[in-house]
């Protein structure tokens, strides 16, 4: 028995994945682990970050606005990556300059505004 989903090909998700970081709004950060969930690909981190990867230069995607788990930099220190995606982020008003974002003040999706993830990991048992 075959189920159908929006997000059954290659082409699919990362469509899903492009269409949930272009609603990130300017000021705001999330992680790959939220686009994820938001795009229906629970647990396919490491997907959103090999379809980021994959954009062309210049594609207009807010891919800058997609960090690791804890609001960490996920680019390596001292990469050329790192460092544009730290620019972009300060051009929006968000200190990235340590390696990592405050997802408590900057983060988009949970009511607080900081980490979806934390938020609906830390509703079990209500």
């Amino acid at each position: 028995m075959g189920t159908s989903s929006s997000a059954s090909t290659p082409e699919r998700r990362a469509a899903a994945i492009l269409a949930v970081v272009e609603r990130i709004p300017r000021g705001r950060v999330t992680t790959y682990g939220s686009v994820a969930a938001r795009a229906g690909l629970p647990r396919q981190a490491r997907l959103v970050g090999k379809v980021l990867a994959s954009l062309p230069p210049r594609s207009g995607v807010p891919w800058q606005r997609v960090v690791a788990a804890g609001g960490r930099i996920a680019f390596p220190e001292g990469s050329p990556s790192r460092t544009r995606q730290v620019r972009l982020l300060r051009a929006e008003g968000i200190d990235a300059a340590r390696g990592r974002v405050d997802l408590k003040r900057h983060g988009w999706g949970a009511p607080d505004g900081g980490d979806l993830d934390r938020w609906l990991w830390s509703r079990e048992g209500e």
